[in-house]
Order: C-alpha cells, then structure tokens, then sequence
C-alpha cells in the first residue's frame, strides 16, 4: 500500500536529505587514487551520526556498511572493503540517511582521476535520464510515464537499462511501495500525486542489462563485466510540483 506523506513528513524528509548532501560534499573530494571504500563509508557514517541521524543501510537485512561502494561492472550494493580506487575506475555511491525516522536515499556515480569517453558518457546518460524523465512529468502521469521516459532516454545513448532493480517508494521505510522501474510503459502503475516520496534511481549498463550477484550474498555486478551507472535521487510531490530533495548542485 502506497503511504502518501504529508507537508509535514516531507518537511522532515527534507532536513534528513540535507545530511545526506552533506555526506556527498564530504565524499566528493576523497574520490581519488588510492582510497579504500572502507575509508569512504567511516567517513561518511562520520557525518550521519554527528549530525544526530543514523545511516539506513548499516544492518539493514544484515547489511554491514553505512554506504555501498560499487566499483566499475558492480551495479548496486557494493561493500566497502580495502581495495584502493584506481586512476580511470568509475565509483557508484549510495547513501541513505534516517532521521526523525524518516530516511532519505540517493546515489552518485563519480570518475576517479581521467576517464575514457564512454564511460563519461556512461555516468552522464545516467543522471540525464533521470533529468530528462523528471522535466517531462505532467499531471496525470503513472509510475509507467516516468519509467518509460527513463528507458527511452538511456537506449536512445546506447546503453540498457538493468530490469532486476528498480526504485522505490521511501518514507518511514527505507524500501516502501511503489516499485519504481527503469523501463516500462506508459500509463501504467501508481499515480504521481501530492503526498508521493520515491526514490528515483537509473541503473545503466554499457553492454547488457543482465546482472548478478556476487558470492558475498550483495554486490550485483553486470554479467558481462562491462561498467555500470548508478544516479538516485529521493524526489516529493506537492500540489505545487516536485522537490529534487537530495539534489546538490555541488556533487554532481
């Protein structure tokens, strides 16, 4: 069942995506050679906890981090561990942020020192469809408009969308109903209606969209080996439109 929030619940859900941002702006500058994922997620889970909020990931059905750090081919859910980043790696971070039990849920993908073009390409066609599908959304849109104008995008780049991962709605829970594919048709789904909190979040492959998971029981990575994407953003809608609540300019 779909839980829409009210003006005051998306109140709170906005200062818990403003520690969120923060987290970004932290990490953004640490993106560099040499660098360990456990040294981003300590310093990430740093900021959450001084700021009086907790990290939604971190036990989460067992999940052992406060971050995910996805490296090239992995997709999502990717555990930070010793591996330095190297010059020419792509790194995927996602974050979420509860407070006043209300979380929040975004994701970056960055570029470590110098990278081919088409993995900036890659990262690029990632946020774009994300942008591009929120620019389009008119009243009486579905959960389908918004997947299928995703879709069309990313193909439209030369790249696929993964279908085994999807959105989501977010609130009180990290994970809440509506599912909110990358693909899909119009007119289908959930309506997009004042009191809605998703987590919009493209996932986009190089090559092939087929994907799975690691031995570690998370880390997803393309079946193909080939490099992945990942851009997320928490968004509300209002009676005056939508709030992009996790956007920051800075760390994009």
């Amino acid at each position: 069942m779909i839980e829409l929030k009210s003006s005051r619940e998306i109140q709170i859900i906005k200062e818990s995506g403003k520690i969120l941002q923060e987290v970004f702006k932290t990490l953004r500058p640490m993106i560099r050679e040499k660098v360990t994922g456990i040294e981003l997620d300590q310093a990430a889970e740093k900021v959450i906890r001084e700021s009086g909020a907790q990290p939604s990931f971190k036990g989460y059905r067992g999940y052992p981090a406060s971050i995910c750090v996805s490296l090239n081919e992995e997709v999502v859910h990717g555990i930070p561990g010793t591996q330095p980043l190297f010059n020419g790696d792509i790194v995927s971070i996602d974050v979420g942020v509860k407070w006043n039990g209300f979380h929040t849920d975004a994701a970056r993908t960055w570029a470590v020192g110098a990278v081919d073009d088409r993995r900036k390409k890659l990262i690029a066609t990632a946020k774009d469809s994300f942008d591009v599908a929120l620019s389009k959304i008119k009243v009486g849109w579905r959960i389908g408009d918004l997947s299928e104008a995703i879709q069309k995008y990313v193909e439209s780049q030369g790249f696929q969308v993964v279908r085994d991962y999807a959105g989501h709605g977010i609130g009180r829970e990290l994970h809440e109903d509506p599912q909110v594919p990358n693909y899909g048709k119009a007119g289908r789904g959930a309506k997009i209606e004042p009191g809605l909190v998703i987590a919009i979040e493209p996932m986009v492959t190089e090559g092939s969209y087929a994907v799975e998971t690691l031995s570690n029981g998370w880390t997803v990575v393309t079946k193909d080996r080939k490099c992945a994407s990942h851009y997320e953003n928490t968004v509300a809608f209002t009676e005056g439109g939508f709030i992009n609540i996790t956007k920051d300019e800075a760390t994009e």
